[in-house]
């Protein structure tokens, strides 16, 4: 997302601003259209083997091919994998829980709030998403079967058909998907970087010609700036590597998108620079060249060395903002490993897969999700049974499908889904069944109207946040109404209950989400932030255990909420993006400065995670205990640094000492101890000065800037 400010011209009106809106989210990028057609082939697949042999639950089947399963980047294998397992423990847990609480209504309510639970804290505290994902979806949409009055026969039959349902969209999917990933050789993180760093070249190659920035280049860079890094985000967080490289990844990430919002703003910059400018504009423009291509290969880049960041060029700022940001990208790569044949280190006190995340425990943002839902969920469910009008129990399907995205305190995305709902709902759902359907007589005819609606959704879902919402909720209103019936309905009263049961389900998210525990997107964005820096004061103090494996655990604990809370923060830059009202100049101008600053904090953790190392005595990375004591000093003043810079985000005053005096006095005592060092130590050891000597150039321009 770009933090563009441009002065609006004279003959700006809200008509221009929606066209130009419409414009920038809808038009093509790299990748867009692969994409949808990989959504529609299998959302269709589903459709017409569903309608063929009238297998029940083919809508919720269609959805979960369209809007869940492309979201994972998973491998073939993996994902074939996963379905099994998770379906096979969310039939088993459905019949578990009919077995042991089906006769008693009082401990089939319990059963069933409990299990909204369990369903929505797994959502954000397992570390396979998709596996939850798949868990929950099947156990939500089989709830309201089992509460109809029917036999006990009938709704085991219904749960397995649901199974194969779902299980039959997920195979479908993961066949495209493979398919997909056998004629495409790119990889899905870097290739979109490469194309993200490409188009910064192209923009700078303009301004070393003397030639003014060209149309295409200038909507590309736009485009790309509109669109974020949101996606990116997302397949990194869900996909199977290690975590050490998602860590790495994830600050390269946020230094690639900031490197496009500042060239987005530097494409309206004049082509009239001096010569000495264009010189470092051209230099710019081949590191740049040369990071894009060492990623797109598999190296890691190398180390670049820019000019002193006080000798401005004249009348461009944005070119050295840009230049710097350009340096921190290979300095997110710690310890040099290709990228290609990437692994996480024996020693590296990373632990093995697990089930749910460290912090599943700590980190209380995963009880507040699950909380949130449950509370929602239930809501619903309580609210159809009390009226005995099961024809709205789409409600609690909505909700969980609502939570599969990101979830904001911006009432602009509740409004985006509220008018996607009816416009899928009742407009073309309700629509098309009084004025088309009728009309047709054939599968292949459905498909027709069936397709023209899936097509312009996926193409919607896969617009930034600003936009995605609509689509999302137009497809899933869309398919409830019309594919979960196997000829044309005669009479609208089933189309209006879930029309209804849709609504009614968005309503509880927005009461729930957005009305209670909830703060503007802009306050959760600063608060967020502080915490991470906290947070990340608490880690350069670690380990405080002697026992490595405790030392180990705790600290892999604390990364994980570190990335999590970075992740938080960007998607929340996001939600600022679609808040208004008076504070709205203030907030986007904050923003701007979080993003700048949490690229240059996540360059800093990973240096923290490369001299947790040494802290912990691992093989290999063993100091003299004189040395650990200075290493010992150094670490916490470089806490109380980031404490104190919490504290003036928070408007607190601190009690420990400035920042500049932290930085300075241990500067010193590095500068003496440095040549000591040298000879003392050989490789890796020497990478501990690099390492205090980048920790150190940071924090400063941190601290500075702040």
């Amino acid at each position: 997302m770009a933090t563009l400010a441009p002065t609006l011209p004279k003959s700006f009106t809200p008509l221009v601003w929606l066209k130009g809106f419409f414009k920038e989210e809808l038009a093509p990028y790299p990748g867009r259209a692969a994409l949808v057609a990989r959504m529609t082939i299998a959302a269709s697949i589903v459709m017409l083997l569903s309608m063929t042999f009238q297998i029940p639950y083919g809508a919720y089947a269609a959805i979960y091919a369209l809007t869940i399963s492309h979201e994972s980047a998973e491998a073939t294998a993996k994902a074939a994998k996963t379905l099994i397992v998770a379906f096979s423990l969310s039939v088993l847990y459905v019949l578990s829980g009919a077995m042991f609480f089906l006769q008693d209504p009082n401990l089939r309510l319990i059963w069933v709030v409990v299990t909204f639970f369990v369903v929505f804290y797994a959502l954000s505290a397992m570390t396979n998403y998709t596996a939850a994902a798949r868990f929950g979806y099947l156990v939500i949409i089989t709830i309201p079967l089992w509460d109809r009055q029917i036999s006990a026969e009938s709704k085991i039959e219904g749960t397995l058909w649901a199974f194969g349902a779902i299980s039959l969209g997920t195979l479908i999917t993961v066949a495209v998907e493979w398919i997909h990933a056998e004629r495409k050789a790119s990889d899905l993180i870097l290739q979109p970087l490469g194309d993200r760093l490409a188009v910064a070249e192209e923009l700078l190659n303009c301004y070393t010609g003397g030639l003014s920035v060209d149309e295409k280049t200038e909507e590309r860079i736009t485009r790309f700036a509109m669109v974020g890094t949101s996606a990116i985000r997302r397949t990194l967080r869900r996909s199977a590597y290690p975590p050490a490289y998602r860590e790495q990844m994830g600050a390269v990430i946020a230094l690639v998108g900031r490197l496009i919002d500042v060239a987005a703003n530097a494409a309206r910059l004049s082509s009239d620079l001096p010569d000495n400018a264009r010189d470092r504009i051209r230099s710019l423009a081949g590191h740049i060249r040369t990071v894009r291509a060492d990623l797109l290969s598999g190296n890691v880049p190398n180390l670049i060395e820019v000019q002193d960041e006080a000798q401005h060029l004249a009348g461009a700022p944005l070119f050295v903002e840009m230049e710097k940001t350009v340096s921190l990208i290979p300095e997110a790569f710690v310890g040099g490993l290709s990228l290609a044949d990437y692994a996480p280190l024996q020693s590296s006190g990373d632990p093995g897969l697990r089930l749910f995340r460290p912090d599943a425990l700590s980190n209380t943002e995963h009880l507040r999700f699950g909380l949130r839902g449950c509370f929602a969920a239930s809501l619903c469910y309580l609210l159809y049974n009390a009226k005995a009008w099961p024809g709205i129990s789409t409600a609690i399907t909505t909700c969980f499908l609502t939570a599969l995205s990101t979830i904001g305190s911006s009432h602009q995305k509740q409004l985006l889904r509220i008018s996607g709902a009816i416009v899928g709902g009742v407009l073309l759902g309700i629509g098309a069944e009084v004025f088309i359907l009728p009309g047709l007589e054939t599968i292949a005819g459905f498909a027709l109207p069936f397709l023209a609606v899936t097509v312009i959704s996926a193409w919607i879902m896969t617009s930034s946040p600003r936009l995605s919402y609509f689509g999302v909720q137009v497809v899933v209103a869309f398919y409830l109404i019309n594919l979960s019936e196997f000829a044309v309905q005669t009479s609208l009263v089933l189309a209006r209950d879930r029309v209804i049961g849709i609504l009614l389900g968005l309503l509880m998210m927005w009461l729930v989400f957005d009305q209670f525990w909830s703060v503007s997107a802009a306050v959760q964005m600063k608060r967020t932030f502080a915490s991470n820096l906290r947070l990340l004061a608490q880690f350069a103090r670690e380990p405080i255990s002697n026992d490595l494996r405790n030392a180990s655990e705790r600290s892999y604990s604390l990364r994980e909420t570190i990335n999590s809370n970075f992740d938080q923060v960007r998607d929340l830059t996001d939600g600022v993006l679609l808040e208004f009202g008076p504070s709205r100049a203030r907030d986007l101008a904050l923003r701007g400065r979080i993003i700048r600053w949490q690229a240059q904090l996540q360059v800093l953790f990973l240096s923290e995670i490369a001299l947790w190392k040494y802290r912990a005595q691992l093989p290999g990375f063993e100091l003299p205990m004189a040395l650990v004591t200075q290493q010992r000093q150094f670490d916490e003043a470089f806490a109380l640094t980031l404490e104190e810079i919490a504290d003036r985000l928070e408007g607190r005053s601190s009690t420990s000492p400035s920042c500049e005096y932290s930085v300075a006095h241990h500067e010193g005592n590095t500068k003496a101890n440095a040549k000591a060092l040298e000879q003392t130590f050989s490789y890796p050891d020497s990478a501990l000065l690099s390492l205090r000597r980048r920790i150190q150039n940071l924090t400063t321009s941190l601290t500075q800037e702040i």
